[in-house]
């Protein structure tokens, strides 16, 4: 695992539901409804975390039925745990090995985890290979290179201005190709055709400042992950330098900024 990587803790899936999964959710109802996915499609979610783009596919599109994949054990486990709906099913798998038949998927979907994916073109021909020929792909990502999360990006300047080693860590550094412009020729790239990408933003709000540090305390996911390695007075030093760049008294508002991405298989 490399530097970068290492504080990529995703197996905490309530730990994770509080830190992003509850924003994740807002991103995947705008999403859906923007998709205007068929009804009755067979569809596959790569990557469903907690499950928060699983709820917006049942509550928002018709699909006929849901077969929703992750890694982690324990985000399959949550995910299963919180849907209700006979439609889903849930099994471990990657997005280098859907676990479907060629040509059997209406809708192929992931949601804030392709940049993840170690290698991206490899997973997206993996999704045209199980895609039908008319079928529709897409996802969404965070806009990690324009400070598209702003709780974030204000975690790392802080970080940054302690230890400026800690600019290696950010996602921005990470993740250089989750613009427009990147998305668009990852989507190129790997043949697709009829390739869409749009912006949508939603409001990040906590009530006051220890909201804010609270789920940076619980280590699922990159900042988390960083923030509970460093030793105790840095990490108060840490949280001192946040409290000032944002206050202490009041609601702390910030906006979240992801890019939404559809596309149709390469004939």
């Amino acid at each position: 695992m490399s530097g970068s990587a290492a504080f990529d803790a995703w197996s905490a899936g309530d730990s994770y539901e509080h830190y992003m999964g509850r924003w994740s959710r807002l991103v995947a109802a705008k999403f859906v409804a923007w998709l205007s996915p068929p009804d009755q499609a067979a569809w596959l979610e790569i990557g469903c975390g907690t499950g928060a783009l699983t709820a917006a596919i049942l509550a928002g599109a018709v699909p006929r039925s849901l077969l929703s994949i992750d890694p982690s054990a324990d985000f399959v486990a949550h995910a299963r745990a919180a849907t209700g709906d006979k439609r889903a099913r849930f099994e471990i798998a990657d997005a280098l090995n859907l676990p479907a038949e060629p040509a059997s998927i209406d809708v192929l979907t992931s949601g804030l985890v392709l940049n993840f994916v170690s290698d991206r073109p490899a997973a997206l021909a993996e999704m045209q290979r199980v895609m039908k020929p008319d079928g529709l792909l897409s996802f969404y990502v965070w806009d990690y290179p324009g400070g598209g999360i702003g709780f974030i990006r204000q975690f790392w300047l802080a970080a940054i201005e302690i230890d400026p080693a800690a600019a290696e860590l950010g996602e921005d550094r990470r993740f250089p190709f989750c613009t427009r412009e990147g998305l668009l020729a990852l989507c190129h790239g790997a043949g697709l055709r009829d390739v869409v990408i749009a912006p949508v933003e939603i409001e990040t709000r906590f009530e006051d400042f220890e909201a804010f540090w609270q789920p940076f305390t619980l280590g699922a996911g990159p900042a988390p992950g960083y923030c509970m390695s460093l030793a105790e007075d840095h990490r108060a030093r840490l949280k001192a330098r946040l409290a000032e760049r944002l206050g202490e008294a009041g609601p702390i508002s910030l906006v979240a900024r992801a890019w939404i991405a559809k596309a149709s298989k390469q004939h």
